[in-house]
């Protein structure tokens, strides 16, 4: 039992250390959007990439937790950052395309 519960708690601490949100590169509404609204949403994935850009810096908070305590971590986050800066550029690319498609 009390190895379930070390490995619970390993397994919790890993996946918590990857902090970039990752988002979906087509959303289910994104057909209907208008030429406003792709342009905010735009932005947004920009947003997100550029989040994404921040957390990798290494003097950040969490990374030098991660590294002095807990290096693997440190690699999830890494991975995390490029998982969410590529999410990011696909949905504003995805988004171009639909307003190019609505002549915006």
């Amino acid at each position: 039992m009390n190895k379930i519960f070390t490995f619970l708690t390993l397994f919790l601490f890993v996946i918590s250390c990857a902090t970039p949100t990752v988002v979906n590169v087509i959303g289910p509404n994104d057909h209907e959007l208008n030429c406003e609204e792709l342009s905010a949403e735009i932005a947004k994935a920009n947003q997100y990439a550029d989040e994404a850009q921040k957390a990798k810096k290494t003097g950040e908070p969490h990374n030098l937790g991660a590294i002095l305590f807990f290096l693997p971590g440190y690699g999830m986050t890494m991975k995390n950052v490029q998982e969410a800066t590529e999410a990011a550029k696909n949905r504003a690319i995805h988004l171009n395309k639909l307003k190019d498609k609505k002549e915006c």
